[in-house]
């Protein structure tokens, strides 16, 4: 009989890994295809801006190779200083791209780079889900590793910089991120040194990846403090945590674009301390082992004294070091998070970025609807047990609500945070309710085999009453029901102790209490429901607001057909065209990355923004008045100038609206340059006849409104009415002397123009063919003519 039981529950355990299988690969599909909608509704093409610099290169990888893309210095960008590339950027997107087109060429499958660009994203959400699934059921097992597998796959967060075409660093970083977190957790299980080797690995593709590893660096260290805190030190912890910290700073170190700065840098020291901490704990735990409570307690005190002496002094040469920067040896993203009002006060770039901006409570449900519903309850049921997995997810979950919430942009590290809390708390309300639905299904069952027990017994007695002889035999076959339908009630009873037994790793226990089986039933209806509105949601966002390339747009017409508006990639096109291969293009930083991948032309900024100085001469020009600005393009040999401009169709995102940051950052390195001139008398910003004076002089206002109110009004608006300021313009009217337009594109969304050589001749300007004649020589002609004096 044991060896059947046995037997029958390897072939459950088979059946349930099968169908786990199944289901782990229909939900990477299902990751991978909600995330083609923008291939579907537009075309193949790049996204945001981010992106074209990483195919740029990419580009260059497949035409160099490896090698020479590590030493690639790119002269077109940041005119006169070029930037070296191998040096600023981080190679694990542009690397695996690399490596994904190189396998497909030697399989001999004909196929762009532009093409594994942008299909690389929704590639790495499959993995992603995969990686999830495995973090989660180190932490609490397959049910709550699925469960977070089908969230993280559709979440809206994840999905908006992992669609299609989105070949941004968080394409791969994002799967890096949570693939170390499993490692991590798999160390910390084992205790082997075969998972704490791949961890390295793990962190160094995290690390060439995205400069979010510091995340990690920071992360792993709380969760290993925690642990010494709470008495949790074991040699798993010390086999997980101890080579990460030196191999992971070796990795870092060796990634040119972070360099000594992994153990310079103030945001990576909080490793080393808990280090020295881990060995301090490990220490004291192997004395008192070895030694009597007497010695221990002496020994104990030598140890804290040493080591509090050696602490401090560590301490002191730290803080001198750190002390002589004034950022106490962190960045200014760091700083940022740590502060929140820092970026606004100094460093104005940093919060021109919409991205840096705190988000919204709207954001948290849109982005991730039933999981910010969901996360709460998975953070309590982390401590139903606390073990050292479920401690790390609730130290993850915790910091990542923090940082969310100082930016916007992280709610991408949330996700997975969200995603894995929801799943684990969906995990445990279904088992529960199955469980009890089962429980129920059970005890209906045993009521069913008691009933047919008394029915048998009732027919038994009136045979008894018909047969007197049979009196003896009819009471030993009532006695054997009555004992048949108390085995199955017990029976019943044991089944939902098995159950609660099965559970005793969650919130269930001995001690629980099933629900009815009616209860049970609406709770997995409304569960399923809830599921099925995330879903939809997430497709909708997906499809409706993720999907949409910023360099090509639509919107709907009155009759139901779509409009598109090709403006940026006319515009690119113009100039590839119809410029000198060697023209210098300026612009605002934003365009920097399309320019140069789509035109091919040289910039003088563009969005790597490491030089503050360069970008603000051109935040400079944009803000000075005309003659000014040319003074500044023609020292920097700029021949165009382009402007973003969305007063005709519409289109918010222009350069008018960015303006009063080109002026921040403009008047942080040239205190001439004061906001509040570009204000209008109420201290507003406005482009109306209210509108500051300095505004209405400034070459980005003109360079915007050249000809705007001679273009027709649309739609029966006034002459010169912004249909993005939803006002009229305070002037109508002017001239350009300086600059030449040379393109506008069809909707007026890029506005391209000429930097004169010389100024246009303005007609009140003196003849310079025309002698003057003096005094002398006029009184001399009139006597000649006989004309009085």
């Amino acid at each position: 009989m044991a060896g059947e039981a046995a037997a029958l529950a390897a072939k459950k355990l088979a059946y349930g890994n099968v169908i786990a299988g199944f289901l782990l690969l229909a939900i990477c599909v299902l990751a991978t295809s909600v995330r083609l909608f923008s291939v579907i509704k537009y075309e193949s093409v790049i996204h945001e801006f981010d992106p074209y610099f990483n195919y740029r290169v990419s580009r260059f990888l497949t035409e160099k190779g490896f090698t020479e893309t590590w030493d690639f210095f790119d002269s077109f960008t940041w005119y006169p200083l070029g930037r070296v590339v191998g040096g600023t950027m981080y190679p694990g997107l542009i690397f695996t791209a690399g490596a994904i087109w190189s396998l497909l060429q030697q399989l001999n499958v004909p196929i762009h780079i532009q093409e594994v660009c942008v299909f690389t994203a929704p590639l790495f959400s499959g993995a992603c889900a995969l990686s999830t699934y495995l973090f989660m059921k180190e932490v609490r097992g397959q049910g709550a590793g699925l469960a977070s597998a089908a969230i993280i796959a559709v979440v809206p967060s994840y999905i908006s910089r992992s669609v299609a075409g989105s070949y941004d660093l968080e394409a791969v970083a994002i799967f890096a991120l949570v693939f170390v977190f499993y490692l991590y957790v798999k160390t910390l299980n084992t205790g082997s040194l075969k998972w704490a080797t791949a961890l390295f690995f793990g962190y160094l593709y995290m690390v060439a990846s995205w400069g979010g590893y510091s995340f990690i660096a920071n992360l792993l260290p709380i969760h290993c403090l925690a642990c010494i805190v709470f008495q949790r030190v074991s040699v798993r912890l010390y086999i997980a945590y101890a080579p990460w910290v030196i191999l992971g700073a070796l990795a870092a170190a060796n990634i040119p674009v972070i360099g000594f700065n992994a153990v310079l840098m103030s945001e990576h020291m909080a490793s080393f301390f808990v280090f020295g901490l881990l060995h301090a704990a490990l220490a004291i735990q192997y004395i008192q082992h070895m030694l009597p409570p007497r010695a221990y307690s002496a020994a104990k005190r030598l140890v804290i004294t040493v080591g509090g002496a050696a602490l401090a002094l560590v301490l002191a040469l730290v803080v001198s070091y750190v002390a002589a920067s004034p950022t106490f040896g962190w960045t200014g993203r760091s700083l940022s998070l740590l502060d929140p009002t820092y970026a606004s006060k100094y460093i104005p770039i940093i919060a021109s970025v919409s991205e840096h901006q705190p988000p919204t409570w709207s954001s948290y449900f849109t982005d991730l609807h039933i999981a910010s519903l969901l996360a709460p309850a998975g953070l309590l049921l982390c401590f139903r047990p606390l073990t050292d997995a479920s401690l790390f997810l609730l130290l993850y979950g915790v910091t990542a609500v923090y940082f969310s919430g100082v930016m916007v942009r992280l709610m991408l590290v949330l996700a997975p945070a969200a995603c894995c809390l929801a799943g684990l708390a969906l995990s445990e309300v279904t088992s529960y309710l199955a469980t009890s639905l089962a429980a129920a299904h059970q005890d209906d069952a045993a009521a069913a085999t008691a009933s047919a027990a008394a029915s048998r017994r009732v027919e038994s007695e009136a045979a008894d009453s018909a047969v007197p002889s049979s009196t003896g035999t009819s009471k030993r076959a009532a006695k054997d029901t009555a004992a048949s339908a108390g085995s199955a009630r017990k029976g019943g009873k044991a089944a939902k102790k098995s159950s609660a037994a099965s559970g005793s790793d969650s919130w269930l226990s001995d001690t629980w209490r099933p629900l009815p089986k009616d209860v049970a039933i609406v709770g997995l209806i409304l569960v399923f429901a809830g599921m099925g509105l995330f879903y939809k949601h997430s497709v909708f966002v997906a499809g409706e607001m993720y999907s949409a390339p910023s360099i090509v747009l639509q919107s709907k017409r009155a009759d139901g057909g779509v409009k598109v508006f090709d403006d940026f990639r006319e515009a690119y096109a113009w100039l590839s065209y119809n410029t000198p291969p060697e023209a210098k293009v300026a612009s605002w930083w934003d365009y920097g990355y399309q320019t140069t991948a789509m035109a091919n032309r040289t910039v003088i900024v563009d969005n790597n923004t490491w030089n503050n100085t360069h970008i603000a001469t051109v935040g400079r020009a944009m803000s000075s008045p005309e003659k000014k600005a040319w003074q500044i393009f023609r020292s920097l040999d700029v021949e165009y100038v382009f402007v973003v401009f969305g007063g005709f169709i519409g289109y918010p995102s222009d350069d008018i609206n960015k303006f009063l940051w080109m002026v921040r950052i403009g008047g942080g390195v040239f205190p001439e340059i004061k906001e509040p001139a570009y204000l209008g008398a109420d201290g507003n910003y406005r482009v109306d006849d209210q509108a500051g004076k300095a505004l209405l002089d400034s070459t980005m206002w003109k360079l915007s409104y050249y000809r705007f109110a001679d273009c027709g009004p649309m739609f029966g608006a006034p002459r010169g009415y912004d249909r993005v300021r939803n006002t009229v313009i305070g002037k109508t009217d002017f001239e350009l002397k300086y600059f030449e337009e040379v393109f506008t594109s069809e909707h007026w969304m890029m506005r391209i123009y000429r930097v004169l050589p010389q100024p246009n001749r303005d007609t009140k300007l003196r003849n310079p063919r025309r002698t003057k004649v003096t005094k002398r020589a006029r009184i001399k002609r009139r006597a000649a003519s006989g004309a009085p004096a």
